[in-house]
């Protein structure tokens, strides 16, 4: 079981971004065992102006559309409605705050105790992967 989480950082160290400027985020695949970047996005300067234009946030929130959560330090009000209704929760954590950190702070809380929005996103991807299997005529 795995779930995504994306981080609003330019230098893929750091949690460095506002959600809605962001300049780039780094994807992860974390698991039991494992946190592992999959995916580095960069965007134009056009994209990232904060100039109120409630357009470029759906770009954002569509990359984002199968990560359980954001880490960013700081994220607007109407981003934050645009995320949840994704089911992308987004998470607000000091100006650079380690990826490191967090991906081992979210693989112990994987393994002990889940935050609400981990559970629900392990409980979707593991009912997923059974219907699929049940589709297959997978059996024991």
């Amino acid at each position: 079981m795995s779930v995504k989480i994306a981080f609003a950082s330019a230098d893929r160290k750091t949690v460095d971004q506002h959600f809605g400027a962001a300049e780039a985020f780094v994807i992860y695949e974390l698991s039991e065992n494992d946190a592992r970047l999959i995916e580095a996005v960069q965007f134009h300067d056009s994209d990232v102006a904060m100039d109120g234009h409630e357009g470029k946030l759906a770009a954002k929130i569509a990359l984002l559309g199968d990560c359980a959560a954001v880490y960013c330090n700081a994220v607007g009000g109407s981003a934050i409605k645009q995320l949840l209704a994704a089911g992308v929760q987004p998470m607000k954590v000091p100006e650079g705050t380690p990826v490191d950190e967090l991906l081992c702070g979210l693989n112990q809380a994987m393994l002990s105790d889940p935050p609400v929005w981990m559970a629900k996103r392990l409980k979707t991807a593991a009912a997923d992967r059974f219907e699929a299997m049940d589709a297959e005529g997978w059996s024991e």
